[in-house]
């Protein structure tokens, strides 16, 4: 007698298939840790690395390891997007939680008159030389303008370390417009440092990025 197949079984294999095949008819994968095989399976900030979904150390989320921004607890999670010359940009109000040795990524910026910041600096109304150890803070880590004026102590992985003054507010809400010189909202884990800052760190500015570390000094 011939063995008639299953056709729950059959239908389930096809449905995986399917799924498998043309992953744009699944729902995307938003919890940590569940699998995935591609970036666009994890929804929100969450990012696929090593076949699950966990949160992108670019963007400084901490939804899954359960870590705060800002300072105050909670998750720090986009507030929205910015559109601006057809790209989006997500907004932070919150930041990672500063601690002794806070991840950052270093980016460059031109605190002078005519320079990238567009207006003077949010804390003393000023513009600074680039021969100056100044910085800038993301929005969560700025704090509505707590830490203007004080110092941290920022870290390179070779580890050399530079004290600089903190000035001024990498807007990780606003921009795209005349105030912030047409440039789009900052990552919500930004030190933008002046080039003497960069030198202090025996860092190549042209490269742009540095991952680093700072805390209050």
């Amino acid at each position: 007698m011939a063995h008639t197949p299953n056709i729950m079984f059959i239908a389930t294999i096809y449905l995986f298939s399917i799924v498998t095949n043309f992953p744009f008819l699944s729902n995307a994968l938003s919890s940590c840790n569940q699998p995935c095989n591609t970036l666009n399976d994890c929804a929100g900030q969450l990012i696929c690395i090593k076949g699950k979904c966990n949160d992108d150390p670019d963007v400084g989320t901490h939804i899954c390891s359960g870590s705060g921004g800002g300072g105050s607890g909670g998750t720090c999670q986009s507030s929205g997007n910015l559109k601006c010359d057809g790209k989006s940009y997500p907004q932070y109000k919150c930041s990672p939680p500063v601690s002794s040795s806070t991840q950052a990524i270093l980016t460059l910026n031109d605190f002078s008159e005519g320079g990238d910041g567009g207006a003077p600096s949010e804390c003393d109304e000023k513009y600074h030389d680039n021969s100056e150890r100044v910085v800038a803070l993301s929005t969560g880590w700025y704090n509505q303008g707590s830490r203007c004026l004080k110092m941290i102590k920022i870290t390179a992985k070779n580890g050399k370390s530079v004290k600089a003054k903190v000035v001024d507010e990498c807007d990780s809400v606003n921009g795209c417009d005349k105030e912030h010189a047409g440039q789009p909202p900052c990552r919500n884990n930004i030190v933008d440092g002046s080039q003497a800052v960069w030198d202090a760190l025996g860092l190549d500015s042209d490269v742009g990025e540095e991952s680093v570390t700072w805390s209050m000094a």
